[in-house]
């Protein structure tokens, strides 16, 4: 019951981890709302779930702009009375070439992943500070802040960044009672999971590749309102896959 009628924004909700994530919620009993650009995918999840008995709606919300967002926590506000919970999950993941990057792609980049990060918590909070019991923020990274492939490095900037603002805002926000908290997610795998060849999930220490729901779990125990002891903390949730030394034969 920890979650009944709670309230709980999840940015990016219209796929992948962020649909996963409000469908956690949302069959927990919380009321769950659903922000994206992406409407009509977004309505056919807030479709499902409600056809199972949840409680959901859709917030259009361009994350790169402060008046879109604004406009999102206010209109939860306005439907629900609170905010309690936040899920900064929107985010882009473009690889492209150190030598062909342009800065205006850097920008948008860090603009989408990172500065929305900050302005989503910021207005977040100035609703959750007037709570009883405060609030809880996860910001998604990734294991990409911690390790990289090649041509990664506005990808890997902006999740670097979310692991440093993450320990800041729970510095700054912990005297309100909000807590904040960070998940950096390995191999999750948001396609077709069936298609998976045996060697993907063996080379995991946990022997499987990740799915949505194992990062659902994770910020359903980062928000429980009882583990108000944990805040300001990077949790990976990768199968082990970064304390794996892999050595060339």
């Amino acid at each position: 019951m920890a979650f009944e009628s709670k309230v709980v924004i999840v940015t990016g909700a219209a796929q992948g981890i962020g649909q996963g994530v409000a469908k956690a919620y949302a069959s927990k009993g919380a009321n769950v709302i659903l922000a994206d650009i992406q409407e009509e995918m977004a309505q056919s999840v807030v479709k499902q779930i409600t056809s199972e008995g949840g409680q959901a709606m859709f917030i259009p919300c361009d994350v790169r702009s402060e008046e879109q967002i604004q406009r999102l926590m206010n209109r939860t506000v306005e439907q629900f009375g609170t905010i309690d919970i936040l899920i900064n999950n929107a985010g882009i993941s473009p690889f492209k070439s150190l030598f062909d990057l342009k800065l205006e792609e850097w920008d948008h980049v860090l603009n989408t992943n990172v500065r929305s990060t900050f302005l989503c918590t910021r207005e977040a909070a100035l609703h959750m500070r007037s709570n009883k019991n405060g609030g809880s923020v996860v910001n998604m990274s990734s294991t990409r802040a911690l390790m990289s492939e090649p041509n990664a490095e506005a990808y890997a900037a902006s999740k670097g960044a979310i692991v440093a603002l993450t320990h800041a805002m729970a510095i700054s926000l912990g005297e309100y009672g909000i807590r904040v908290n960070c998940i950096s997610p390995g191999w999750i795998e948001t396609g077709d999971y069936g298609a998976l060849r045996e060697e993907d999930h063996k080379q995991h220490p946990a022997g499987r590749v990740g799915e949505p729901m194992d990062v659902a779990r994770a910020c359903l125990y980062l928000t429980d309102p009882s583990n108000t002891f944990v805040t300001g903390i990077n949790l990976v949730v990768d199968g082990g896959m970064t304390r794996k030394m892999i050595y060339e034969e």
